[in-house]
């Protein structure tokens, strides 16, 4: 549980785990942990959490065994939403336990997979990673002896949701992204031990691992891409947010080794987001002067955010890398054969039932086609790389070549 001094040192607009609105099934108390440790732990110790080691972040498996997943992906986004968020004296834990489940939703072949889905969905309300993490998390995670998914807290799964925003605004209508996409399908189906309150933002540890995903992989893109060839450093001067850091590290240091080179410079580009992210919300707290985590909620803007100037130029440089690296074509055979694998796979196992395992049965017990479809989508959204590509050698005899 969390100690007195540690309540006390938090601020008074922070997540206290003690005053959490609890979980659907009560666990009673813990002597060691308090109730977002425990949810971390659960997350951790989760099958889909291991899963994220064999799910791709930008580079699939076949380019080589040094590049980020979706599992150290997770872990770098956690690092940096508790350093953001001690520097707030927010709750580290609960930060730590939404950015560790943020992730948990996305398919295999990164977000290749997740467009095929929304196409394949789409009469049945498309696909969305953050509902599917909740699924997840609630329904899909069947371990435990007495409930199924994790039982995890309100606070938590809030984070899971609503991280990027609210869903809908105080009239109900779609929000954000999603006024352009539409809702999400599976809102209504949500588990939880509480409304979710879609129209609120959610809280500032939510908000702090929102921001730590743009900070992580706004950075090992950048080294990724380099170390895969598709970037050289003396690319990277001129292009806004990391141009100046680019030209400092090969200003001081021109004959260093490039893989050296590119962490000198991710390093310093994490360091430098970070701290500007702390200082410019440090004055949006101040000026709205929340008294709670509830006035958080219901104060109408997101308070974890970058200045303007760098979310600009952080726009920019997302301009630069769709355009050199994540549309590049070494980037994109793959991907598009990614594609291919996930959307033979969801018309084999919807037109034929012909799903392994126990997931068979569940798809043959859905009641019409949109619960066989759901089911086609909760078992290929939590395949990992590798067992999409045995499943489609399975049904098709045919394994396709990366490379």
């Amino acid at each position: 549980m969390e100690n007195e001094f540690s309540s006390r040192a938090m601020a008074p607009f922070a997540s206290i785990s003690s005053q959490s609105r609890g979980r659907l099934f009560d666990t009673g108390a813990s002597p060691t942990r308090n109730q977002f440790q425990r949810d971390r732990d659960r997350i951790i110790h989760s099958t889909a959490f291991r899963r994220l080691q064999y799910k791709t972040q930008v580079f699939l498996q076949h380019e080589g065994q040094h590049f980020r997943t979706r599992l150290t992906h997770t872990l770098e986004v956690s690092q940096i939403a508790r350093s953001i968020a001690r520097a707030l004296r927010l709750n580290e834990d609960l930060a730590e336990a939404v950015a560790l489940a943020h992730d948990l939703g996305h398919t295999p072949f990164g977000h290749a997979g997740e467009r095929v889905l929304n196409e394949r969905l789409a009469q049945w309300g498309g696909f969305d990673h953050n509902v599917q993490a909740l699924r997840v998390v609630t329904v899909l995670e069947n371990r435990y002896a007495i409930h199924d998914g994790l039982n995890l807290t309100w606070e938590t799964l809030e984070g899971i949701l609503k991280h990027n925003g609210p869903i809908v605004d105080a009239d109900g209508k779609p929000f954000g992204k999603y006024a352009r996409e539409g809702l999400p399908a599976g809102l209504d189906e949500i588990v939880s031990p509480g409304d979710l309150r879609l129209s609120t933002h959610a809280s500032l540890e939510a908000q702090v691992a929102a921001i730590a995903d743009d900070i992580a992989y706004n950075a090992h893109d950048i080294d990724d891409a380099v170390r895969a060839g598709l970037l050289h450093i003396s690319d990277l001067p001129g292009v806004p947010l990391v141009g100046p850091i680019a030209e400092e590290v090969l200003t001081l240091w021109p004959k260093l080794e490039q893989n050296r080179q590119a962490h000198e410079i991710q390093r310093r580009l994490i360091t430098q987001t970070i701290e500007a992210v702390i200082a410019f919300s440090q004055g949006k707290i101040a000026e709205v002067a929340p008294s709670d985590v509830e006035a958080v909620r219901t104060c109408g803007q997101t308070l974890i955010a970058f200045p303007p100037d760098m979310a600009e130029a952080e726009k920019e440089l997302k301009r630069f890398m769709f355009a050199n690296v994540y549309r590049h074509d070494r980037v994109m055979g793959p991907v598009e054969a990614g594609e291919a694998v996930v959307g033979r796979l969801f018309d084999a196992y919807l037109s034929k039932g012909a799903l392994p395992g126990r997931w068979r049965q569940i798809f043959a017990d859905a009641p019409d086609a949109a619960g066989r479809a759901g089911a086609v989508r909760d078992f290929v959204s939590g395949m990992t790389d590798p067992f999409a590509l045995e499943e489609h050698e399975r049904l098709f005899d045919e394994r396709p070549d990366f490379r």
